[in-house]
C-alpha cells in the first residue's frame, strides 16, 4: 500500500459529471485521485470500468475506491467480482458509514441517478471519515473473505 491517501475513481457515462465533482471534493480534502472513468459521454459498459478500479484497489496501488454508474448497482456488482473488494452501493451517508466501520468496504458505488450532487458528497464524505471498527465485524470480515475461495 502506499504511503500516500490515494483513492480511484471511474464511472460510465451516466455518471461522468458526478465523478469529476466528486473528485474535486475528495482533492480538497487532502486524496490524491486517480481519475480512469471515460470523459467522453458516448455509451460506456460498466462492468469494465468497475473491474478496473478494484483492480487499483485490490493491488494496493489506491487504498479505496469511488464507482459511479446510473443506479450504482451493475458498476458495484462488477466491482466485487475482484478479490479483495468489498464494495457497497449507498444512497444515504448513514449506510456509506457504516459499510466502512462493520464491513470494512474498500469501494463505494453510487447512483448518480438516483441521489443528487449534494447528498453525494455527503455520502463521499461519511464513507472516507469512518473507519473499520474490528472486533466482532473483524471475524465477519474474514467469512465474507473465505467465500472468494
Amino acid at each position: 500500500m502506499t504511503a500516500s491517501k490515494r483513492i480511484v475513481l471511474s464511472s460510465d457515462h451516466a455518471a461522468i459529471q458526478l465523478r469529476q465533482t466528486i473528485s474535486g471534493h475528495v482533492e480538497e480534502q487532502g486524496w490524491e485521485v486517480v481519475d480512469i472513468g471515460p470523459r467522453t459521454p458516448e455509451s460506456t459498459h460498466y462492468p469494465k470500468h468497475g473491474e478496473a478500479a478494484a483492480r487499483f484497489v485490490a493491488s494496493g496501488e489506491c487504498q479505496l475506491g469511488i464507482i459511479l454508474c446510473g443506479t450504482g448497482q451493475g458498476i458495484m456488482m462488477a466491482a466485487n467480482k475482484v478479490k479483495g473488494i468489498r464494495c457497497g452501493v449507498c444512497a444515504d451517508a448513514f449506510s456509506a458509514r457504516m459499510i466502512r466501520q462493520h464491513n470494512d468496504a474498500n469501494m463505494l458505488s453510487i447512483g448518480a441517478r438516483v441521489v443528487g450532487e449534494g447528498l453525494a458528497l455527503d455520502i463521499v464524505d461519511a464513507f472516507l471519515s469512518a473507519q473499520f471498527e474490528g472486533g466482532r465485524h473483524a471475524t465477519r470480515v474474514e467469512m465474507i473473505g473465505a467465500l472468494e475461495g
